[in-house]
């Protein structure tokens, strides 16, 4: 699920925006997923080894819907993934959602987008206890997204009750080695030359300069030292199992409070190179959920109600400096959420939100600019998102984005499609 900054209820006080949403109809393009596990193997691929308790998932055909291709650089075969500057994707909730999934990766494959991001959880693959493997809806997605042409970046979170005493929704185990595990046996699974299929990417963690992500953790300098001594351990591992596996930190928060709940990204950042960050990591990850209804605005430009330097897309830039004043110029940036809200009902989103329109308009512009400007340190940028198909307007994540949960593209997607379509994205 998406998460966002405690600055925000701040700074939303008093503030409201009222929006129309509109829908645009048309018939969604399907890839065909794979189905679930039967106990027997795929015709296309030869029988995989498994472990008594995993059963690779067997993939069907899929249709060939009408739409843009998508850009097809090459990895390096013994290195991380070095991606054009950029490449496109976008979130996915497929895990466990059989009947959505081709609708959902077609609409990629439409977009010409050549990434999905989703979230393996760790708990979902190790959940019984240490050694205990469930790979099928794993080997489902990753067969899935292969067949349908698209790389995944599998973010790996949420702990298995047996790794972490006090019960925490999400937070790093007591034993960091045994995490280490569960990413060599997933990075092992699905290295590359696999007959299961291939992941290209694993982003380690999610937001960790929020306490609510590191099990309620105080954040500060030495939490920060704890993240890069998880990061460490899960680099070594994954290289070991797959040296061209890319290793993506985990994408921070861009907030702008600063106390034991949370900590600014840049502020953090620089931690995590104070503790040793360099050269245990391939990518560095960032969000990018935009306040600010310009996506060219420079940060604190607009004044209030956008004064903070994080309200802004183009924020990254600072996190950016952060990276070259550390050595690390050569490193690419991964952009693995961003987007604006229409949210009409929560008061703690409308205060900024714009229109299905502008959302639509804003997002090809900030790729648009991207292009123009961050080349060549950009690399993948995830669209925040489709949905989950059990999303309601209930949920702030719904108004995020690009399609209604039943499919339907909304104006964000079809300006996407036109400006592909036009070549104004290329």
């Amino acid at each position: 699920m998406h998460d966002f900054q405690p600055s925000r209820l701040g700074w939303a006080i008093g503030v409201a925006v009222a929006l129309v949403v509109s829908a645009c109809q048309s018939a969604p393009p399907t890839v065909s997923s794979t189905q679930p596990a039967t106990g027997e193997a795929s015709p296309s691929l030869p029988a995989p080894k498994t472990s008594a308790a995993s059963t690779p998932t067997a993939p069907g055909e899929r249709s060939q819907p009408t739409h843009v291709a998508a850009p097809q650089p090459t990895a390096a075969k013994l290195g991380p993934y070095r991606a054009r500057s950029p490449e496109y994707g976008a979130h996915l909730f497929i895990w466990n959602n059989l009947e959505t999934t081709g609708r959902d990766l077609g609409r990629l494959v439409e977009l010409g987008f050549g990434w999905q991001k989703s979230l393996f959880q760790w708990r979902a693959i190790e959940g019984a206890c240490k050694g205990c493997f469930d790979w099928r809806e794993a080997d489902r997605v990753v067969q899935a997204s292969n067949q349908a042409g698209l790389k995944t970046v599998a973010r790996l979170d949420f702990q298995p009750k047996w790794a972490r005493a006090d019960g925490a929704h999400n937070g790093p185990p007591d034993n960091y080695q045994d995490f280490a595990d569960f990413v060599s046996a997933l990075v092992s699974r699905y290295k590359q030359g696999s007959p299961i299929g291939r992941l290209y990417a694993i982003e380690i963690w999610n937001e960790a300069n929020l306490a609510r992500e590191w099990g309620n953790q105080p954040i500060n300098q030495a939490q920060a030292a704890d993240y890069v001594r998880l990061l460490k351990l899960a680099y070594q591992a994954a290289k070991a199992a797959d040296p061209s596996i890319t290793v993506v930190t985990a994408g921070l928060s861009p907030t702008g409070w600063n106390d034991d709940t949370a900590r600014p990204d840049d502020t953090y950042l620089q931690w995590l190179y104070d503790a040793g960050m360099k050269g245990n990591y391939d990518v560095l990850g960032a969000h990018g959920n935009a306040q600010a209804p310009e996506p060219e605005a420079a940060p604190g430009s607009l004044g209030k109600p956008f004064d903070h330097p994080s309200f802004y897309f183009r924020r990254v830039e600072q996190l950016r400096e952060v990276m070259v004043k550390n050595g690390e110029a050569d490193k690419q940036v991964w952009l693995l959420e961003f987007g604006w809200t229409s949210d009409q009902l929560h008061p703690e989103y409308a205060w900024y939100a714009v229109s299905e329109e502008r959302k639509g308009e804003n997002l090809v512009r900030a790729l648009q600019y991207a292009r123009q400007h961050w080349a060549p340190w950009i690399g993948v940028m995830a669209v925040w998102t489709l949905p989950d198909p059990t999303w309601t307007r209930e949920r702030e994540e719904w108004w995020w984005a690009i399609t209604d949960s039943d499919g339907t593209p909304r104006p964000a997607y079809q300006a996407l499609l036109e400006a592909r379509r036009s070549e104004v994205l290329r």
